[in-house]
């Protein structure tokens, strides 16, 4: 399960059709490309009221990135590209996230003032982006697999930062892990992501979130949870994620000293994929009829 291609978290997590536990005190919008059998939203709203996802237009079939703003969807996907995943959105409106190409190769883009600029990490079989903060700095993975995973291939990913100048970090993982992903980088440089310690997997058993502040790591996991996965964080550090419970079950969650479950009213599964700096988080969600749909969840 990587946040360069959510898609995947539906795959990886075995979802129990049972009734889950639902905080109604929110707001909760669904959120549906037009036609679409899949919608996902994974980043925003920016302060213009944008926020950015993926929806795929038959069972099983490639996903595209889209914008939507005022219930306008906008859909994109970089040139050459046979599987698109937008991951962020910033104030300044840029966007990132990854492709796949003709040959199989998962390449990270940034989508700003309607140009597209592919990056790839040097040397990396595949590449992905997962956020770009205020200053410009962004956050991905590197992949053993070309694809990155999206053919249900093995993919071993390790965590990489790139300064607002544009260079590259080594790759990093949490200590013992042996694969790992970033979500996002926050305005302060914290990193937030994911990682497991299972050898040749990529989060589809076992997974535990973590941060890094200032060259010290914190694991972030669900009370009672053998999955948790850090899936988004805002400009205060409060956390957004999916874990499992002792069924099988996925459930949102927020963490912001203390741990909140939560659920889409009526949904049977629940991942969020991001926060905002004002606490709108975002997500997607399976009803009762396994069909799959973004949220919107306002405080």
């Amino acid at each position: 399960m990587i946040k360069v291609f959510r898609i995947l978290a539906i795959c990886t997590i075995t979802i129990a059709f049972a009734t889950s536990s639902i905080a109604w005190a929110q707001t909760y919008t669904s959120v549906n490309y037009p036609g679409a059998v899949f919608t996902e939203l994974i980043g925003g709203p920016n302060p213009q009221g944008t926020s950015v996802g993926g929806y795929t237009l038959t069972a099983g079939g490639a996903l595209h990135g889209f914008t939507v703003r005022g219930g306008v969807f906008t859909p994109f996907d970089p040139p050459g590209s046979t599987f698109t995943t937008a991951n962020f959105i910033n104030p300044r409106g840029e966007i990132v996230g990854a492709y796949v190409d003709s040959g199989g190769v998962s390449h990270g883009f940034i989508l700003s003032g309607g140009t597209y600029t592919t990056v790839d990490y040097p040397g990396a079989a595949g590449t992905t982006l997962s956020s770009v903060n205020p200053s410009g700095e962004m956050s991905g993975a590197t992949c053993s697999d070309p694809a990155c995973g999206v053919f249900a291939a093995t993919n071993v990913t390790h965590s990489f930062l790139v300064s607002k100048k544009g260079v590259f970090s080594a790759t990093f993982d949490p200590p013992g892990a042996i694969s790992s992903t970033t979500s996002v980088v926050i305005p302060s440089g914290a990193v937030v992501g994911a990682y497991t310690d299972l050898s040749g997997t990529t989060c589809s058993t076992q997974c535990q979130g973590y941060m890094l502040s200032h060259g010290t790591y914190a694991t972030i996991n669900y009370p009672g949870a053998a999955f948790t996965f850090a899936g988004g964080a805002n400009a205060e550090g409060t956390i957004v994620g999916i874990y499992t419970d002792a069924s099988g079950n996925g459930h949102g969650f927020l963490f912001n000293g203390a741990y909140t479950s939560f659920d889409y009213p009526g949904a049977v599964f629940t991942e969020a994929t991001g926060i905002n700096p004002s606490g709108v988080i975002v997500g997607l969600y399976v009803d009762s009829a396994g069909a799959v749909h973004g949220f919107m969840r306002t405080p």
